[in-house]
């Protein structure tokens, strides 16, 4: 198995897992999908729902691409922990971890401003 296909399949059905690992209820209200984003940890591994992130993954902050149709439309990403400092004690409860803001369509996170 090669590093970059360290994380299951895509799952096309993206509410089920945040429903399934409590993203949806407890972090956030029922949604639908309309943009595509792909999370890309050292260079090589791509993030999928449902897996738990290690510190080892954690060497610098995610490629974070966004999808879209228009770089006029721009998105916000906030990346925070749910469950820190780990699933079996969560007594953080939720971590903000990162904020980008004004990312435009069609691009990643760098193009975007880091507020935290």
């Amino acid at each position: 198995m090669s590093s970059s296909s360290v994380f299951k399949p895509f799952s096309e059905d993206l509410s089920v897992d945040l429903t399934l690992e409590r993203i949806v209820g407890d972090v956030v209200d029922n949604f639908i999908p309309t943009v595509k984003m792909t999370v890309i940890y050292n260079s090589n591994r791509q993030l999928i729902n449902g897996h738990e992130l290690t510190p080892s993954l954690f060497i610098s902050k995610p490629l974070v691409e966004i999808g879209g149709e228009d770089m006029r439309t721009s998105y916000t990403l906030i990346m925070t922990d749910p469950d820190a400092p780990s699933p079996s004690d969560p007594y953080l409860k939720e971590h903000l971890h990162w904020i980008v803001t004004d990312i435009p369509g069609t691009t990643n996170v760098l193009f975007g401003n880091c507020e935290l």
